[in-house]
């Protein structure tokens, strides 16, 4: 039924997606011993920075940020899950906790959507299962002596990230997002594993993909450009396409407008508040950002927006209030689905 409402929505205008977990998170300044927890406090390795580790040893504070965003104005937020693949955690030898961290992160996301819901019901809320890149590339090889070394296979990843959806779906996620995306393989494996997993289970679930372009070449880490990268994963029923992370609104206007000409699919963009300084830090106000992402809604180039990295409550305040006046992209493709429902 929240698929159905999805697919209503985003015809009626346009939506509006969280900003960063880990910059709030970092606010908190949790110590080493806040990662752990009790559950925790006598795991071998160090586990502070695993952010997603936090579901489960600081479970308020995650569900604490979901609420500060849909106050904010967000429509759809993401689950404390970037890095919930056995391929990732296993940089902690955490692999085991995987079911469990994607399980609890969309269980606590979807509560507070639901309580927002309730207490709006003109303005439903979603939950999108977070589903980062890993730390491999299956295009690429790590070693530059060994070109043709790979780190990862697309099998490999295809079940970690089979994984990975199974439990964000048993958790009550309403959207499936593949974000992220520096490597195109990694990003099949993960589109071919959701098929697999809707396949078995008879069930739909929207997907989104968000590539990352990641400097002004207009090229993706393994080199596709952003009408490449579209036909790579065009064939995919996917509720959106767009971009995420690496560049500041305004330098990824041109690579929307390439997709968005392009695609019958819904368009998303969440850039990072603009480019980092010297220490790695994000200094855009929210003002000067809604002030670039105005062209994305002048150009009607987009139906979903929202910020990475570096982005806060403020920053998502100021593109809800923004985007208000603005009627989405058009979706004929989804009208005729809704007719046809």
């Amino acid at each position: 039924m929240s698929q159905n409402k999805l697919y209503t929505v985003l015809q009626e205008r346009i939506l509006v997606l969280d900003g960063a977990m880990g910059t709030m998170l970092q606010r908190y300044k949790f110590s080493e011993e806040d990662f752990r927890g009790e559950r925790f406090k006598d795991w071998e390795s160090p586990v502070q920075g695993n952010n997603d580790l936090l579901t489960l040893t600081q479970p308020e504070a995650i569900a604490a940020v979901h609420a500060k965003y849909f106050e904010a104005g967000a429509d759809i937020v993401e689950t404390n899950t970037f890095s919930g693949t056995t391929i990732a955690m296993a940089d902690y030898g955490m692999e085991s906790l995987v079911y469990d961290l994607n399980y609890e992160s969309a269980k606590i996301a979807k509560s507070v959507a639901d309580k927002f819901t309730a207490s709006e019901p003109h303005k439903p809320r979603f939950v999108a299962g977070a589903m980062g890149p890993t730390n491999k590339t299956a295009s690429m090889s790590p070693d530059v002596n060994d070109p043709g070394y790979r780190a990862i296979s697309f099998d490999e990843l295809r079940i970690a990230y089979k994984q990975q959806a199974e439990a964000l779906v048993d958790g009550g996620v309403d959207i499936l997002l593949v974000e992220t995306i520096f490597d195109t393989l990694n990003a099949k494996a993960a589109l071919f594993a959701i098929e697999e997993l809707k396949e078995e289970r008879d069930i739909e679930i929207p997907v989104m993909v968000s590539g990352t372009i990641t400097d002004a070449s207009g090229r993706t880490l393994s080199g596709q450009t952003a009408e490449a990268f579209l036909i790579s994963i065009g064939h995919m029923p996917l509720l959106s396409v767009g971009f995420n992370c690496a560049l500041g609104a305004e330098q990824l206007t041109p690579y929307l407008e390439i997709v968005s000409g392009k695609s019958d699919f819904a368009i998303s963009a969440y850039p990072n508040a603009g480019l980092p300084n010297a220490f790695g830090e994000y200094d855009e106000t929210a003002e000067e950002m809604a002030s670039q992402i105005k062209t994305y809604l002048d150009k009607q180039l987009v139906n979903i927006v929202g910020g990475c990295c570096g982005t806060t409550p403020e920053h998502i305040r100021a593109i809800a209030n923004l985007v208000k006046d603005y009627k989405p992209r058009p979706l004929p493709a989804f009208a005729k689905r809704e007719a046809a429902l």
